[in-house]
């Protein structure tokens, strides 16, 4: 008999289909992977399952009992507890202040148990193999640390089904290795746990059942002993293949970016030769590293080891300014957060990196900038009224086009774009990939880093593929498809086909 049965959950957010009709089973003392590309629709259902959502159909069944559209602290009291890649552990309190908040034990004018707190959470944290001492601040503990912490405490209050959310993306191998020991040990005692992940080996290392969802619909089901991670894979991209768009092969020029076993925090051993004229992808699992090693070329964030040179010019790092003046500019993946200046007008919008990065003169000439902008908005056919008009007002393709714009404008070289269709529709995406490549053939150099494997296909020439920091293939225009990229960034496969699981 199951634990838990989803059966037939659907779910649209503004009339768009997320969920389609999906089941989910988890038996007793089972860890079950719960597969899916970014989007398939594995978040939301989660999110069903453990109150945050309310499904606009189908059933959910736990330990016998219906939850359909159960709240949070109900699915809690159920037994279901998630533990988020994000932890939602409070820094600024102890290690057992974490486990007993909210349910703290009190005695006489509600004054605090606290040794027989410290004492509980100690005898926990022995059960469990766990080395954390109770009265440790948490913002002291190392990453791996507060991983267990946050299963602890899930389970101090007999969780018997817990949701591990990507929980392996900032440990080491040795650290994972005892996760892992940890959750096998709780499964043999009867815990069942959903192991949601991209990474393949540790799927297959540490899981006894699998569910795939690919576009918001089941896609199968079974036991992890009965397949491979190439068939795993091939159900979770599907059979298409990305149709080749706008992109054509161009003439390149001079080295403009040179990296030589380049290192930093998240990345090591980067090493590439990127030409003018020519468009590099990068693209993994979230948290591979490549968002990491942009913004270390950037400036944010200084390497340790390794050398980047621009245009000949060694890169010392750890300076903004340093690869503004080097000719390098960044789009970073987070608009919202990092590009837009809300209070400031599309011209201020787009002539503010200049500006800083001149620093001539305090004075700024408006005329002026107010050519550059008209120039711009009509070479990146950005819609908008007038150069008064807030940023705020401008769909995020537009707005977008005007931070590639406010780049353009300080004459930059080398352009780095996180993400950059990131929260944008369809027919704006397109012209985002056009300017792409036409900046390339206008002589920029650009380097583009996305999980998006068919934007790879619409404009990448070379694509590097990493995972957990290192790069682990590169791929040539004509090699990128989301399955070979997915069986990498996976590390499903390798070069050495000694080294392939379960072919």
């Amino acid at each position: 008999m199951d634990l838990l049965t989803m059966s037939g959950i659907r779910k649209a957010f503004s009339g768009v289909p997320v969920l389609n009709g999906v089941d989910l089973h988890v038996g007793p003392g089972e860890i079950h992977a719960l597969l899916g590309e970014n989007g398939a629709g594995k978040s939301t259902l989660m999110n069903i399952l453990t109150g945050s959502y309310t499904a606009d159909a189908g059933t959910v069944t736990f330990d016998g009992a219906d939850i359909t559209g159960a709240s949070i602290k109900a699915v809690e009291k159920a037994g279901i507890a998630f533990v988020h890649q994000e932890l939602n552990l409070f820094n600024d309190l102890l290690a057992y202040e974490n486990i007993f908040l909210g349910q703290e034990e009190t005695g006489p004018v509600f004054s605090l148990k606290k040794k027989s707190m410290i004492a509980k959470a100690r005898d926990l944290f022995e059960r469990l193999g766990v080395d954390i001492e109770p009265t440790a601040l948490v913002a002291d503990l190392k990453q791996s640390q507060k991983q267990l912490l946050e299963i602890s405490r899930a389970l101090f209050f007999n969780a018997k089904l817990l949701i591990l959310d990507e929980p392996t993306t900032a440990l080491n191998t040795a650290e994972v290795e005892h996760l892992f020991q940890i959750v096998r040990s709780l499964r043999d005692q009867g815990t069942s746990f959903i192991f949601i992940s991209h990474k393949m080996p540790e799927i297959f290392a540490l899981c006894d059942t699998y569910t795939v969802l690919r576009n918001g619909t089941f896609v199968g089901q079974g036991k992890i002993c009965d397949t491979t991670p190439r068939e795993v894979t091939g159900m979770m991209v599907g059979a298409t293949i990305s149709e080749r768009g706008a992109y054509e092969p161009r003439e390149t020029g001079e080295t403009v970016l040179s990296l030589d076993r380049f290192t930093g925090p998240g990345f090591e051993d980067i090493s590439m030769e990127v030409s003018r004229g020519q468009v590099i992808g990068l693209t993994g699992l979230m948290g591979c590293g490549s968002t990491e090693l942009m913004q270390c070329l950037f400036g944010i964030g200084r390497p340790t080891g390794g050398t980047a040179t621009v245009l000949g010019k060694k890169l010392h790092g750890g300076s903004i300014h340093e690869a503004m003046k080097a000719g390098i500019a960044m789009l970073p993946s987070d608009r919202k957060e990092n590009s837009v200046l809300p209070d400031m007008s599309l011209l201020e919008n787009m002539y503010v990196s200049e500006h800083v990065l001149s620093g001539k003169s305090p004075i700024i000439h408006k005329g002026k900038e107010q050519e550059h902008f008209e120039h711009y908005q009509k070479l990146l056919s950005i819609k908008a009224n007038s150069s008064d008009d807030s940023v705020l007002s401008l769909s995020g393709g537009n707005q977008q086009k005007v931070f590639m714009a406010r780049w353009l404008n300080t004459d930059a070289e080398l352009l780095l774009f996180d993400n950059p269709t990131q929260g944008i529709d369809v027919g704006a995406k397109a012209e985002i990939y056009h300017l792409i490549l036409d900046l390339a053939r206008g002589g920029k150099t650009v380097i583009i880093n996305t999980l998006e494997i068919p934007e790879l296909r619409e404009v990448a020439d070379v694509c590097y593929v990493l995972y957990e920091g290192r790069i682990v293939k590169r791929l040539e225009h004509d090699e990128i498809d989301e399955q070979t990229v997915m069986l990498y960034s996976t590390n499903s496969v390798s070069d050495d086909p000694a080294t392939e699981m379960n072919e």
